[in-house]
């Protein structure tokens, strides 16, 4: 691999290991903003999570942040993967990175479950239970005591959300999106105040965990720190419930119906997972249908920074030309939880 300087990695990971030893590498697809590889060291096996080569400042000053949020989060007993080693010296691999542990395991996307729980129908249950108690359990780290209190500025965490996206959308906006700005007055009209804090996962959902590869579900470990912070944890939930299957959701993971979806006795709806929620957390959620009308903007307001790229040529990326509809239905799914 030309991108990748294997020799100098293994003098690298020596040292700061103070064990030498062979290692053989592999690319791996779907790293999201940043670059992953397999490395494969004295019969056990890693992944280093690198920053984009071309990386402006503030995207590999982040690869190293993710890793210390995830030392922080395992220090309080939260299942993440291991962190081996990390470094901010672009010099050993071009851009910083850490190696963390490699984790058997499956992940569930839209084409489906993994093939160890379709096959057990009446485990599905235990997925929408093993998201939810996962969170709550995140949701509970005392991050006062960890690396996390540094990293964020959880003081006014909900009063900057509404400016931030909106100052966003503007860098790229190129087309009416019906009733995004009215949405924002009503987002800042019924802003909770009174909202809790706590860690923050940022894009939590069915596919940023790591399932274990045997029925009943088991989550093995959370992943994908990028967005992580210290801030609402309602905004987390509301989050999941996007992704999480519901009728007339086109952007549901492993929706029942679907070719091996969850089993549709066994899945349960949006309203019973919420009050699992509430019942684990002891949180109030009467003022739940704000954090679903944020959530819904928010990420209307993600996926239009694609499609923009789509409509000026700058993209080549088939996903991103469906995201324009995705908007469009967000943008509904949103104005009707704020009626």
């Amino acid at each position: 691999m030309t991108d990748f300087d294997v020799p100098r990695f293994t003098d690298w990971l020596a040292g700061v290991t103070g064990q030498a030893a062979e290692v053989a590498v592999t690319p791996i697809r779907g790293g999201g903003s940043c670059e992953m590889f397999r490395v494969d060291r004295l019969g056990e096996s890693w992944v280093v999570r690198r920053a984009p080569l071309a990386a402006v400042s503030d995207t590999a000053h982040q690869v190293i942040r993710e890793a210390r949020i995830m030392e922080a989060l395992a220090s309080q007993g939260i299942s993440v993967p291991q962190i081996l080693a990390r470094t901010d010296d672009p010099a050993v691999l071009g851009a910083p990175f850490f190696v963390m542990s490699f984790v058997e395991g499956d992940v569930i996307r839209r084409d489906g479950l993994p093939e160890s729980l379709r096959n057990d129908p009446e485990s599905h249950g235990g997925i929408g239970e093993q998201l939810i108690d996962t969170l709550a359990q995140l949701h509970a780290v005392d991050w006062a005591s960890t690396a996390l209190a540094d990293m964020s500025r959880p003081q006014g965490f909900l009063d900057r959300q509404i400016d931030r996206w909106l100052n966003q959308l503007e860098t790229y906006r190129i087309r009416d999106l019906p009733g995004i700005d009215q949405l924002a007055e009503w987002l800042r009209e019924h802003m909770p105040r009174h909202g809790d804090l706590t860690v923050m996962h940022g894009d939590y959902k069915l596919d940023n965990v790591i399932w274990a590869r045997s029925a009943p579900p088991r989550i093995a470990c959370v992943v994908d720190f990028e967005m992580t912070t210290v801030g609402d944890p309602l905004i987390d939930l509301a989050w999941a419930m996007i992704f999480w299957p519901d009728d007339g959701n086109p952007i549901a993971l492993a929706a029942p119906g679907t070719p091996n979806g969850i089993h549709p006795d066994h899945c349960q709806t949006p309203t019973e997972l919420l009050g699992r929620y509430a019942e684990q957390t002891g949180r109030n959620l009467t003022q739940f249908d704000w954090y679903q009308v944020f959530s819904a903007w928010k990420l209307a307001i993600v996926l239009e920074g694609s499609y923009a790229k789509h409509v000026l040529g700058q993209s080549r990326n088939p996903v991103h030309e469906v995201f324009g509809a995705i908007v469009d239905n967000l943008l509904i799914r949103a104005r009707r939880f704020a009626q």
